[in-house]
């Protein structure tokens, strides 16, 4: 009974066959077609074709007849007639034949009809999806092995799906016959109305008996999908457009589904009301919360719908005041179908699609949602739970783990049936992010040290301290970049770029960090301590330029905080240029760098100075020697040793 909320909308062109016997049966299978009576059409469709009409309409409606009904094997069956007259179809029909053939293990067949469907539908997102998760199956696999799957006693011959718990009771929605007076069956599927129905469970999630949820809740129509507030006092559920004894219909005379809201008052669900943003004209379906319970999401075929139905959110503004409904968007959202929403308190969606690739049928989705309410890589739950058929409904405890869903796969019970699981592992690739932390130069270990780390836009996801190991960890999402920034008195701190492969494992991110408080010693260069580059004179000239000023500004600090501190100004030359000249200019920018610190502050019995030339070079580059302009650089230099410190 599902399917007539699952917003199947069908386009029907008559039928045209010669013979004016099967004209007659025709009509009338065309008028149970339009008014989803699909029981008996699929019966005299079948009548037709075993007699030798071979149609594409007929073909199609057959195909389409058990693809809605969720009968995919039949559907392929069907699917495969029709291609064999031909190939000129509406590119729903490609998908729809796809989507069969998974369903009956020809894969190669069904990725072949998909590449035809995304070479006709260019700019459909379910073609971008296939082109895009060519490796679809690959990663169901590796979101495989998650679940262990039980029967649930709660099943029935008929339709049972759409579980949430509610005081420690499973509701769900039942099409079972319960011996109820005046109790109705629907042409569509051949099953009675849908109704809400109660379970208690134990501690695992075991359901025990079966009673009927709230009488006050039930109509003549379909009741299903209810979502509870935390506090018990208010639920949300789908319905038939039937309130206060008054059917709704749209312009086709059609009755389709709304939400409606009930409050608790004195142990009874009263005051039904549907929701504003209700119509006569399309379907609203299976809501759910979200954690802070100021959102409602929604399936729905409303205008703006971008495929057979799609995910909404709408705020939630108290006294039965909402906003505006929003699409979800293409990241959820495809020309195909998107029902039945679940909000985790993670803040993850759980939904039904088969327009994500998938294995058959409707599958069970995940996302993550953003605080700015964006959407994380859709994720496919893995085979545990999908199967070629529908799978749909998700609910999950995210104490213990335990959760229940809906299926119509084969073995089942009836033409749904409900399923419990455990979730052994969370969904999606994990990385673990790990490093070490330690002194640049010594390479000693800095336990203790603050590490953070921060998205791809700066915002801090969280904060630890490094163990006495000096190793920190965090658990970061695949296929994402970070920032880790590490922290520690005496060190300077540093900031360092990552990204996360997109597989699951481990990625290591050591960090080392410069002191802040350096150690020196007699002889030592104060230059190199302080990272000091060459000190630039103009050319042929020993005045201090004021970008030399802000190198020797560093020296001058450093013996202005340890007053006991002697240096020798050292000054060196490359080799261009005579050597009796060299060492002349280099003694003069000796003795400019000595001035300048005096003038500063420093006293002159700290200070000595000498220039050498290009006696002293570091490397090879003498007179004659053929060298490049970096490695004469690299003999100009100024040295600041250090020659007391008491």
């Amino acid at each position: 009974m599902k399917k007539n909320i699952l917003f199947y909308l069908m386009f029907v062109s008559i039928l045209s066959i010669n013979a004016y016997s099967q004209k007659a049966k025709l009509n009338t299978a065309e008028t149970q077609y339009n008014n989803f009576a699909y029981i008996n059409s699929i019966e005299t469709f079948e009548r037709i074709a075993s007699k030798g009409f071979k149609s594409a309409e007929i073909f199609q409606k057959l195909g389409n007849a058990y693809y809605f009904n969720g009968e995919f094997p039949q559907a392929a069956k069907w699917y495969t007639e029709l291609f064999a007259l031909g190939s000129d179809y509406d590119k729903e029909y490609y998908y729809r034949y796809a989507q069969s053939l998974k369903t009956i293990g020809e894969n190669k067949k069904a990725d072949e009809y998909l590449e035809k469907f995304s070479t006709i539908a260019k700019d459909d997102n379910r073609a971008k999806f296939f082109r895009n998760e060519e490796d679809y199956l690959k990663r169901i696999k590796a979101n495989s092995g998650r679940y262990d799957i039980s029967k649930t006693n709660i099943n029935s011959k008929y339709s049972d799906y759409g579980s949430t718990v509610y005081n420690n009771k499973l509701v769900f929605t039942s099409a079972r016959d319960t011996g109820s007076l005046g109790q109705r069956i629907h042409t569509w599927t051949d099953q009675y109305f849908t109704s809400l129905y109660s379970s208690d469970l134990d501690e695992s999630f075991n359901p025990g008996k079966v009673e009927r949820f709230d009488n006050h809740l039930k109509s003549k129509f379909n009741e299903s999908t209810p979502v509870f507030t935390k506090d018990s006092s208010t639920v949300y559920f789908t319905r038939n457009n039937y309130l206060d004894g008054k059917r709704g219909q749209n312009g086709s005379g059609i009755t389709l589904i709304k939400i409606y809201k009930a409050v608790l008052k004195n142990n009874e669900w009263t005051n039904i009301k549907e929701l504003p943003f209700n119509s006569n004209e399309y379907s609203t379906a299976h809501p759910a919360l979200s954690p802070d319970e100021k959102t409602l999401y929604f399936a729905s075929d409303m205008p703006g719908t971008l495929g057979q139905s799609d995910l909404f959110k709408v705020a939630i503004l108290g006294n039965d005041s909402y906003g505006k409904p929003t699409n979800l968007g293409p990241m959820v959202n495809t020309p195909g179908r998107e029902t039945f929403p679940f909000i985790s308190q993670d803040n993850e969606i759980y939904f039904a699609s088969d327009g994500h690739p998938g294995m058959g049928g409707l599958d069970i989705f995940m996302s993550k949602i953003n605080a700015d309410g964006s959407f994380k890589r859709i994720e496919n739950i893995g085979s545990d739970i999908n199967s070629p058929f529908d799978d749909f409904a998700y609910w999950i405890d995210l104490d213990t783990r335990y959760g229940f869903f809906s299926s119509n796969k084969v073995n089942g019970l009836g033409f749904d049936d409900i399923y419990k699981f455990k979730e052994l592992r969370r969904i999606g690739c994990e990385q673990a992010l790990s490093g070490l932390i330690t002194d640049a130069v010594s390479l000693e270990l800095l336990p203790n040290a603050k590490v953070s780390l921060y998205d791809n836009e700066h915002n801090l996801i969280e904060s630890t301290t490094a163990d006495d190991k000096a190793l920190y960890n965090f658990n970061v999402e695949c296929d994402n970049t970070y920032y880790v920034r590490a922290e520690k008195e005496h060190y300077f701190t540093k900031e360092v770029s990552v990204v996360i492969p997109d597989e699951n494992g481990s990625t290591d991110l050591p960090i080392a960090l410069e002191t802040s408080v350096k150690k020196v010693k007699v002889g030592d260069d104060l230059a190199k301590f302080l990272e000091i580059p060459i000190i630039y004179f103009d050319l042929d000239k020993s005045n201090i330029r004021p970008d030399a000023a802000i190198e020797l500004s560093k020296v001058l600090d450093v013996m202005l905080q340890t007053p006991k501190m002697k240096i020798d100004i050292r000054s060196h030359t490359d080799s261009r240029a005579s050597a009796k000249y060299n060492e002349s200019l280099s003694e003069r920018r000796a003795k400019s760098t000595m001035k300048w610190l005096i003038d500063n502050g420093i006293s002159a019995d700290r200070l000595t100075s000498k220039g050498y030339g290009e006696s002293r070079l570091i490397n090879k580059c003498s007179d004659g020697v053929q060298c490049t302009e970096a490695e004469h650089q690299l003999n100009r230099r100024s040295e600041f040793i250090i020659m007391s410190l008491n």
